[in-house]
């Protein structure tokens, strides 16, 4: 069996199949060959909706070996080390494989360590996540009797930075159906300053915020998880007492409530242990703690924050010219989406064909173009475009969908999450054309 090919992609991920395919339309005498253990490929946007009941779970998935695009193969099984020094990869079953190109796409994986008794609760009663589980997401919203429902996510990078609040404007409006809003707090606990990076979003989903009455918590870094208790622990990021603010019950002797701190206070039980705040909630959903697989974290390929070291506008590794990274994985100073990988491989397919024909890259730039349709309810989405300089950057095709200002709740959005994206997916963008 030959153990060298061509291009070799680690990764039968959004990046992975969408290089492949167009590098294979450029040229179909390409030798390539991908690496991935998983026998199925999801759709992983689609979770919000399961989450919240709004979409078939086994329609998001498909077999691996469907998208795998002809004329590419696919090597089933992990990488678990990189010697980019001798052009070479090992795998788990396959021994080593050597390559001219190498294609860097594996995505993100998820760290639990990294917040102590969080993977002892996930996916369990009522701590779930539409990361891991989200039919078990569903279950815990149809099960909750009122309360407190904390909605949280962890300080590491994640993918699609705006997931966590989806699904607590998706939960708000199902509590208001299932009659149990009305004894409920619905709490966000954020590490962040801000909602959203954007600011003309972020003005957006706080008058959505203010609707649907949710008590915002900034600063709040998550440590810990009691899932025993029903507590989640967090560090404060910034110091209450210097602004004299309130952050729990009982401390409001004359003391005000700073709304960057805390904005739409409830009264929810909070305990208080040396430095650490505790939040008992009644149902908790999260996004897990993310970080990049080991291999690639103990590779020469990383940056300081462990990251895949790519120029941010060519793709191309710092280091080892020969070797290109994509999607969650890359050390790019934008959201981890489907929507940034639409526009990042496009470049990697070009630039690899210009090296093997030319032995040297293109000229086409990424400008860490990303997305993030915000559901805000059910029937209304927001959809939040950005690049590098986080400013609101619509896509100008969303005029053809009559929709004159896409950072403004519209249910035509909301059409496009359910219906028109996932068909782009897999009949557009898995096939390699450019949407």
């Amino acid at each position: 069996m030959s153990k060298h090919h061509q291009v070799l992609i680690i990764g039968a991920g959004t990046a992975g199949i969408m290089v492949a395919s167009q590098m294979l339309q450029k040229n179909s005498n390409l030798d390539i060959a991908i690496i991935d253990p998983s026998e199925m490929h999801y759709y992983q946007p689609a979770w919000t909706l399961v989450g919240a009941g709004t979409y078939d779970y086994d329609k998001t998935g498909r077999p691996t070996s469907s998208l795998i695009p002809n004329g590419a193969k696919w090597i089933k099984d992990s990488v678990t080390k990189l010697s980019p020094d001798n052009n070479s990869l090992s795998t788990k079953s396959n021994g080593d494989i050597t390559y001219d190109y190498l294609v860097v796409c594996p995505g993100l994986v998820y760290d639990f360590s990294l917040v102590p008794g969080l993977g002892e609760a996930m996916d369990k009663g009522v701590v779930c996540s539409n990361y891991t589980d989200s039919k078990h997401t569903w279950k815990v919203l149809q099960n909750f009797k009122g309360g407190t429902a904390l909605f949280t996510q962890p300080t590491t990078p994640i993918k699609c930075g705006g997931a966590p609040q989806k699904i607590m404007y998706l939960a708000e409006d199902y509590f208001k159906k299932s009659g149990v809003r009305a004894k409920t707090d619905v709490i966000f606990a954020t590490g962040g300053g801000v909602i959203f990076g954007v600011k003309k979003i972020a003005a957006t989903l706080m008058n959505v915020v203010k609707r649907k009455d949710i008590n915002l918590r900034f600063h709040h870094k998550l440590v810990a998880v009691d899932g025993n208790k029903q507590i989640a622990w967090y560090e404060l990021a910034k110091d209450p007492s210097a602004d004299r603010c309130v952050v729990m019950s009982g401390e409001d002797d004359g003391k005000k409530i700073d709304e960057d701190f805390q904005f739409n206070y409830k009264d929810v039980k909070v305990t208080k242990d040396g430095n650490r705040i505790g939040i008992h909630y009644d149902m908790l959903h999260t996004a897990p703690p993310s970080v990049a697989p080991k291999f690639i974290q103990d590779s020469p390929l990383v940056n300081d924050t462990k990251w895949l070291d790519v120029d941010h506008h060519s793709m191309q590794h710092n280091k080892f010219k020969n070797i290109f990274g994509l999607g969650d994985v890359a050390s790019l100073p934008t959201a981890k989406t489907g929507a940034a990988i639409r526009k990042q491989a496009p470049i990697v397919a070009e630039n690899i064909a210009l090296l093997i024909s030319s032995d040297k890259i293109g000229s086409k730039s990424y400008d860490g173009y990303s997305s993030c349709p915000l559901v805000t309810g059910y029937g209304k989405m927001v959809l939040a475009e950005f690049d590098y300089s986080k400013e609101f950057k619509p896509d100008p095709k969303l005029k053809q969908l009559f929709i004159s200002d896409s950072s403004k709740e519209h249910w035509r959005l909301w059409m496009l999450k359910k219906y028109m994206l996932p068909y782009l997916y897999w009949n557009k963008m898995m096939k390699g054309k450019e949407v």
